[in-house]
């Protein structure tokens, strides 16, 4: 069987008809046997999409003929089978949820740092480090020191950072999530709430793990992602629950198992 070729993307720009791109959206992928989720708002998209090569790169080039999203990037990875299911493309109020209208990746964002920059970030003695992940992804894998909200949802975020000592004892603010979209909300919002440094990993920890050598990094474990292989290690390949958390589906919420997206 070929190699399924995975594609992780997303991007914060003014969709005001977003409604129309559903449809078209739907039958491109679905004439393509590309599985996966797609999740479209009146900020942009975001999701990740499965085939073969030769089909994601049609994906994509349908998608960037439109301007909005001319300089879409994506983030991709492999696996021996397709991690969907089904194709799903979906009309949301946001394309990470995260419920402040205020946090607007659209009018600004916090600072981004390569991932050949981070581990210099993250080491500075000035920097609190925070993960603004869910905790059950948490329990996968972590950069080492790094502040564990202990959310279950995105959504709870915002309560989070109004009550966290954390973010009080340190002048700058770094944070990471899975592909680097909660942090363009998150950084967002600590600007919003008046916080002047603040950056986040580009790319996330997707980003990061491709482009750091193992013997460099300063991840630990695996990273959870929201589909079939469940988690992937430091070359990005399929755990398949290896080296997953113990009763590790136990600790993942209800929607989650069954295929919801967020």
């Amino acid at each position: 069987m070929p190699e399924v070729r995975i594609a992780a993307l997303y991007k914060f720009v003014d969709l005001e008809n977003h409604e129309g791109l559903r449809e078209p959206l739907l039958a491109f992928c679905k004439a393509r046997s590309i599985f996966g989720s797609l999740l479209l708002a009146r900020e942009g998209i975001n999701g990740t999409v499965a085939g073969s090569s030769a089909s994601i790169d049609e994906l994509l080039a349908f998608l960037r003929k439109d301007e909005r999203f001319a300089d879409l990037e994506a983030k991709f990875s492999s696996a021996e089978r397709n991690p969907f299911k089904r194709m799903k493309v979906r009309l949301k109020k946001e394309i990470v949820s995260l419920g402040v209208a205020e946090a607007d990746p659209r009018k600004r964002v916090g600072t981004y740092v390569a991932p050949e920059d981070w581990n210099a970030l993250v080491s500075d003695p000035d920097v609190v480090l925070v993960d603004t992940r869910n905790d059950y992804e948490v329990a996968f894998g972590r950069f080492q020191g790094a502040v564990d909200p202990g959310t279950r949802s995105f959504r709870e975020f915002a309560d989070w950072v109004k009550k966290a000592k954390e973010l009080k004892e340190r002048p700058k603010v770094a944070m990471y999530c899975t592909g680097g979209i909660r942090c363009e909300k998150a950084t967002a919002l600590l600007l919003n709430e008046g916080f002047e440094e603040v950056y986040h990993l580009k790319g996330g920890i997707l980003n990061y793990l491709e482009r750091t050598p193992e013997a460099e990094s300063l991840w630990s474990g695996s990273c959870f992602v929201f589909d079939e292989r469940i988690a992937v290690d430091h070359d990005l390949a399929p755990t398949w629950g290896r080296d997953a958390p113990r009763d590790a589906f136990a600790i993942l919420p209800r929607e989650v198992v069954e295929g919801a997206d967020d």
